[in-house]
């Protein structure tokens, strides 16, 4: 049983004070309905004000405010190195650098992480979007299926990696398994989210447009949650992240985890903050995919 039939909202009948087909029936899909179907197709129609484009000299303002944050950053981090605080200065880093890039260390532990990464999250997000779905659609399946996930949400995944140790051994498994479990919690809340908070306007709209369950599903449930699934998947690729260096402590012999922890024995600090600065950069770059992808499939809907 769906969210429509539980509601009772399967009838095919209109919305109350509005009469299918009118200008005020179509106006409750916000002038241009949910299934592609231009409504008010008169002037009233035509009239709707195109969005405001940004002005052209504000488009690089983030990247310059960006830059300069950077580089403040920068500063501050070198200003407390010379003031007697134990951190390296930045040209012992950049030199750090350097030798493991010469080395090769740095590229084969990067390529080891970002591997562990992206197979965790990618599994994860591609479980949570159907789940979410499925949990927001269907409330039988949403009383079975939310306990479950929110006594796993309580439960850190980090706390999961000795039982996964055991059950599943030492190799790259437990280590994919744990990444994929913090990208999987956070992903999945947030497209159940994204269901339950669809507008109900735009349904009965559809409703009243004739369209089916599938077709309501398809064509306004999936495109009215796709901001909540995007945000999903960003906390959840932090949360694959935050969990790598924890899953690369399990009997790893590369990654950017591994090696900080290596770092750690002989107190060798320019390569631990090489590391983390890898680890920063390569998640900004992430986050960053995302968020075009956000605004090329949500150009729709209203930013500041």
């Amino acid at each position: 049983m769906s969210v429509l039939d539980k509601r009772g909202a399967g009838r095919r009948g209109p919305v109350p004070g509005k009469t299918p087909g009118t200008a005020a029936g179509q106006e409750a899909a916000g002038g241009t309905n949910t299934l592609g179907v231009k409504a008010g197709g008169g002037k009233n129609g035509d009239a709707k004000a195109a969005p405001e484009q940004p002005r052209p000299g504000r488009r690089g303002l983030p990247l310059a405010l960006n830059a300069v944050s950077v580089v403040l950053g920068i500063g501050v981090w070198w200003a407390l190195s010379a003031a007697g605080f134990k951190l390296p200065a930045p040209p012992e880093v950049v030199s750090q650098a350097g030798t493991l890039i010469g080395n090769g260390m740095l590229a084969d532990d990067i390529l080891a992480s970002l591997t562990r990464v992206l197979a965790g999250f990618a599994l994860g997000t591609a479980a949570a979007v159907p789940i979410g779905f499925l949990m927001g659609w269907y409330p039988v399946l949403r009383g079975l299926i939310e306990p479950w996930i929110q006594f796993f949400r309580t439960i850190p995944p980090l706390a999961i990696i000795p039982l996964a140790i055991v059950v599943m051994g030492i190799d790259e498994t437990p280590k994919i398994f744990v990444i994929f479990l913090a990208a999987f919690l956070a992903c999945v809340i947030s497209t159940f989210q994204g269901v339950v908070n669809v507008d109900r306007t735009l349904i009965n709209a559809a409703l009243v447009l004739g369209a089916k369950d599938a077709t309501i599903f398809a064509r306004v449930v999936v495109p009215a949650s796709t901001p909540f699934i995007l945000v999903g998947m960003r906390v959840g690729l932090g949360s694959a992240w935050a969990t790598l260096v924890a899953a690369e402590l399990v009997a790893a012999q590369q990654g950017l985890g591994y090696r900080m922890q290596n770092a750690q024995l002989y107190y060798d600090l320019p390569t631990i903050f090489v590391g983390l600065i890898s680890i920063g950069i390569l998640g900004l770059l992430m986050d960053r995919i995302l968020l075009l992808a956000e605004r090329k499939l949500t150009g729709w809907q209203e930013r500041r």
